[in-house]
């Protein structure tokens, strides 16, 4: 007998609703169907387990056909199967409470409401209507009911009858059918298929056959106890996430079910010196279902350069990212990452210091970014953060800080740490600080800038100066100073000298004592300045932008000691400026800052010198 039916909603138009405003991407209808299947044979291999069903499961897959001819698309399972009554309660009543609670929380919200999961609401059926102009479903229970048959073709009006004879499924389980929409005909092409099952379904527990082929891993290997891995099946794993990508560094398989449930890998990839690092590499799944690959919120921001798979029914999928970022779940699911991605450094660190040391200039980057972004990670990473000094020694914060406490304090107890952010460029100055028994360190990554203010504020009674940011004498003042043997007569017509021959408002010249074996003239610029520079360089955002405006202000520290200066000021005529510019020049070149027309002047004043003589 045919029974006809309204479905008791208060929203006329859910079809329409559900079709364009539910997602911007229809093609969501085809996990979500296959879902339902999955979940229909995973529940009779339960009861079968619990003993409640006694029969043969025989062959349990989930089968994805399509008739292009027909229009037809159709998800086959063999599964727990509904009865008529059933239909009427799952698809007719919940699935419908479910689509009137979204129309009424979601029709007035904005545009991130749109992709909600619909199987939130109990809608994931209805999710076929995004496509389909008809929907039929063929269903006969494992309790041996009648085949019941169901059609709607998108409004509320729907037919339900128990079929017999040659329309009755011969099987338990449910067949979907979904009568192709003309404006979805993309979807009936196989190959759209193939990739969209491929895309949602690769890992789900029951096999998938598409085109008489099964198109997933029923048990990928974050569903497996860590025991019963070997490296060799972790990086086999990796590879077929990342085809052609470089082998991880290492990995952490995650496996907890208090308070919440979470299963995954995260892999360390070679991250190397790039902040562009490629993001969305982690994979979120719920049951084996794939989700998204934008894991933000539920992946501390830091960790978003790691790859893998993280697989969580805890985690309120594709609703808004307020509510993600308020929900209770996802932060402890967020903190419990961050905990085990610490300890797992933490214990490379321990175990293995060599090893450690040689994978630093690839997760550097990576523990630096930690520590900056987050205030547990930093406590946890200070302990196996690594410095590295121009020597090539890799040191922990609190080594290097007992490495130089005795000969790189100034007069006020500071510990100055003096550093390079490039060796080969700022050599000179590299050797001078050497000379005087300083250490250096490399502090050349594009985070190194942040860096360096976190650890001023964290590290009692240390400054850090890069070491051309003054002379070397000035770096780390000590209490005695170096003496000038000129007077103060002699010291003002120097500087008048030298401020003639360079004639720039942004050079400030300054007589310093120094020792005779410094250059005769050296170019700095202050380390706030420069600092400041270098962080609006890396996004330090805010009241840096200004500094992107500034003109460079140098420091010219003429040596009152050295034997050029006595030349410049006893010279005549125009040979003292001659002298005091090719002084000056040197110094530019020293700094990389003599280019153009100056470099010209300079490589012709030289001739001109050489001939001289």
């Amino acid at each position: 007998m045919q029974e006809k039916g309204s479905i008791s909603i208060h929203t006329e138009n859910i079809f329409p609703i559900i079709k364009k405003f539910l997602y911007s991407d229809h093609e969501i209808f085809l996990r979500e169907l296959v879902s339902n299947a999955v979940d229909a044979t995973q529940k009779l291999q339960s009861l079968a387990r619990q003993g409640e069903f006694k029969d043969e499961l025989g062959e349990l897959k989930v089968r994805v056909t399509v008739d292009k001819e027909a229009r037809k698309i159709t998800v086959s399972d063999h599964g727990l199967g509904m009865s008529a009554e059933e239909i009427k309660k799952y698809i007719n009543q919940i699935a419908f409470s479910g689509a009137t609670e979204f129309v009424e929380k979601y029709k007035e919200t904005d545009a991130q409401a749109k992709d909600q999961i619909i199987g939130q609401f109990g809608l994931g059926f209805y999710s076929a209507f995004m496509v389909a102009k008809e929907v039929e479903i063929w269903s006969k229970s494992y309790k041996g009911d009648p085949t019941a048959h169901w059609t709607c073709d998108g409004s509320t009006e729907f037919t339900l009858e128990e079929t017999e004879g040659e329309h009755a499924k011969a099987e338990r389980g449910t067949d979907v059918v979904l009568h192709v929409a003309d404006d979805s005909d993309e979807f009936l092409e196989p190959a759209r298929l193939k990739g969209i099952l491929t895309k949602y379904c690769k890992f789900l527990p029951i096999p998938i056959e598409f085109e008489g082929e099964v198109i997933n891993q029923t048990q990928p290997i974050w569903t497996k106890q860590p025991a019963d891995l070997t490296d060799e099946d972790y990086l086999k794993f990796y590879q077929e996430l990342y085809p052609f990508s470089e082998p991880p560094l290492f990995w952490i398989h995650l496996n907890v079910d208090y308070p919440f449930n979470l299963t995954g890998i995260l892999y360390f990839p070679k991250v190397k010196d790039e902040l562009q690092f490629q993001r969305n590499k982690i994979q979120l799944y719920s049951r084996q279902v794939f989700i998204t690959d934008e894991v933000k919120d539920v992946v501390p921001e830091f960790l978003m350069l790691l790859h893998g798979v993280l697989d969580s029914p805890d985690i309120p999928l594709n609703v808004s990212r307020s509510f993600l970022q308020a929900d209770g779940a996802v932060r402890k699911i967020n903190q419990y990452i961050t905990k085990k991605v610490a300890d797992k450094l933490a214990e490379l660190f321990r175990k293995d210091r060599e090893g450690y040391e040689q994978k630093w200039s690839d997760i550097g980057l990576f523990v630096k970014y930690g520590m900056l972004s987050d205030e547990k990670f930093y406590e946890k990473a200070k302990d196996f953060v690594l410095v590295q000094n121009v020597a090539g020694k890799f040191f922990t914060l609190p080594e290097y800080q007992e490495f130089v406490q005795a000969n790189q304090k100034d007069k006020n107890e500071q510990t100055v740490v003096l550093y390079t952010t490039d060796p080969e460029a700022q050599h000179g100055f590299v050797q001078a600080a050497q000379e005087r028994g300083y250490d250096v360190l490399v502090l050349d990554g594009p985070l190194d800038s942040h860096f360096i203010g976190q650890l001023e504020q964290k590290l009692e009674k240390t400054t850090f100066k890069r070491v051309d940011a003054e002379t070397t004498g000035k770096l780390i003042e000590k209490e005695e100073a170096a003496e000038s043997v000129l007077s103060d007569d002699e010291k003002t017509r120097l500087t008048d000298v030298f401020k003639q021959a360079i004639n720039n408002e942004h050079m400030q010249v300054q007589v310093e004592a120094l020792s005779p074996q410094d250059a005769p003239v050296i170019i700095t610029l202050p380390e706030f300045m420069r600092r400041m520079k270098d962080m609006q360089r890396t996004g330090g955002g805010g009241g840096m932008q200004m500094f992107g405006s500034l003109p460079d202000s140098y420091t010219v520290s003429v040596n009152a000691n050295h034997p050029v200066t006595q030349r410049v000021l006893s010279a005549e005529g125009d040979a003292g400026s001659q002298l005091a510019r090719q002084a000056f020049d040197l110094a530019l070149l020293a700094q990389g800052l003599l280019k153009g027309e100056a470099l010209t002047a300079f490589v012709k004043r030289s001739a001109d010198l050489l001939a001289a003589e």
